[in-house]
């Protein structure tokens, strides 16, 4: 009986001992549990957690600096200049139709030189004079219409020879525009383009004044026409002093 009792006891003891040294290895810190080697859960998550909000900064600044040299790229682009110009095109053609009006023949673009001429040979038409006068007055007008109609041919075939280069040039600008690389080029395309326009709507404009000139000579002679030919009916039709006998002698006393 005494026996059996103190073998319960050890037994208890026993027991007892292991208990506790299962709490305290349970509250010992969890770097102390591997012979030595350094473990702190909480803190390799702190490090994991560091490490990665790291690696996202490193590749926001990687990103940063894509976006600012894809924006350098871009701004060098669009300080490229076209390398086309037909500039020199465009005012080679101005200058042939302006070359073209600079030779009108006889009454020329001159608002003086019109206005004095006018005077004497339209407006102030001489009916006084001779009728020889008036023919000559009359076949100098008709020559005048009559250049004025040939410098409006000249005008017009000038204009006419300038529609191939014209359409050279818009072919050009137009394809570089469409492989524009950047704004600059893009707006220096346009710019070109516009003066290929104007140069156009110029060669137009010389194109309908030569015309109303050669019109307006054209109207002009024919009212100085009808004026003088007033004036030679007026004549014609005036009753003149007829035939008066006279004392002839047919021989010498």
């Amino acid at each position: 009986m005494t026996q059996s009792m103190l073998r319960r006891a050890l037994m208890a003891g026993a027991l007892a001992t292991t208990s506790v040294f299962g709490v305290v290895a349970m509250t010992t810190p969890a770097h102390a549990q591997f012979g030595g080697i350094v473990y702190d859960p909480s803190n390799y998550a702190q490090n994991v957690l560091t490490a990665a909000r790291t690696l996202e900064q490193i590749n926001n600044q990687i990103r940063s600096l894509q976006n600012e040299a894809q924006s350098l790229l871009n701004e060098a682009r669009n300080l490229t200049s076209l390398p086309l110009s037909q500039l020199q095109e465009v005012q080679t053609q101005f200058q042939r139709t302006q070359q073209l009006l600079g030779q009108a023949q006889r009454l020329a673009y001159d608002v003086q030189q019109i206005d004095q001429t006018f005077a004497q040979s339209y407006r102030g038409t001489n009916l006084s004079g001779s009728d020889r006068q008036l023919v000559a007055d009359t076949q100098a007008r008709w020559q005048t219409s009559v250049a004025a109609f040939e410098d409006a041919l000249k005008v017009q075939a000038g204009v006419v020879g300038n529609i191939d280069g014209s359409r050279a040039s818009l072919e050009r600008l137009v394809t570089a525009s469409q492989s524009a690389t950047g704004a600059l080029q893009a707006a220096q395309a346009g710019n070109q383009l516009v003066a290929l326009q104007s140069q156009q709507l110029a060669d137009l404009t010389a194109l309908m004044a030569a015309q109303g000139r050669a019109q307006a000579l054209d109207m002009a002679e024919r009212a100085a026409a009808k004026a003088q030919a007033r004036e030679q009916l007026r004549r014609f039709l005036t009753p003149r002093v007829g035939y008066e006998p006279g004392n002839a002698r047919m021989f010498r006393d």
